[in-house]
């Protein structure tokens, strides 16, 4: 199941119905490999550090009945960056290298469950950033399909967003949200270059400021 999900992330040409049974039969064992193993959860933590361009999803439950059906391969060029040092991430879609669209904000993973929560509370648009607001994220991601309508759901409970975490490796990553979809990732080298160049700019202005 894993080779499956490494050769769709690397050709994107891979049957959709294969790749859907290669995540499904993937949780199922990564599930019952967490229980018999303690370390996999802080390894797949370490792991997740970095930029991932997600290559196919099945979308959220409340997209497969719209569509009646799954989205499959996905499109654009969305990825997700997380720094476990400082513990946030962003979710970007690019044109190119350049963002479109991006989200920033914390996260937390649970090492029992390995459950990743996160939110956003800022948002850049064509890189003009501004503020969020606790919930702005969701209210955005629901109104325009980007995101779960279950997420705004979440908020409105004093919640937060989430995936269950089911892989990740020097390759592929993979989770189901929190609306019910799948989700495959592939490592993507040219963007963790680019966020450590950006991460190091910052760091220098800062410490001008000072």
């Amino acid at each position: 199941s894993l080779l499956v999900c490494v050769e769709a992330a690397e050709t994107k040409a891979s049957d959709s119905d294969q790749v859907v049974d290669a995540l499904l039969t993937l949780e199922k064992s990564m599930r019952k490999k967490a229980k018999d193993d303690e370390t996999l959860a802080p390894q797949q933590l370490e792991a997740l550090n970095g930029a991932w361009r997600l290559i196919f999803t099945t979308g959220t439950i409340d997209t497969q009945a719209k569509i009646k059906g799954r989205i499959n391969y996905f499109p654009l060029k969305a990825v997700q960056s997380f720094d476990t040092e400082t513990m946030t991430l962003t979710n970007a879609i690019y044109a190119g290298n350049f963002a479109l669209l991006k989200f920033y904000g914390p996260f937390e993973f649970n090492l029992a469950s390995r459950k990743l929560e996160f939110d956003f509370y800022d948002l850049a648009v064509l890189g003009v950033k501004f503020s969020l607001g606790r919930g702005g994220a969701a209210d955005i991601g629901a109104a325009t399909g980007l995101g779960s309508s279950n997420n705004k759901q979440l908020v409105e409970n004093d919640k937060k967003p989430f995936f269950n975490w089911v892989s990740a490796d020097e390759n592929i990553a993979t989770a189901r949200g929190g609306g019910g979809g799948l989700a495959l990732w592939k490592r993507d080298l040219e963007m963790e270059v680019i966020n450590a160049n950006e991460k190091e700019a910052a760091a220098a202005t800062e410490i001008e400021v000072y």
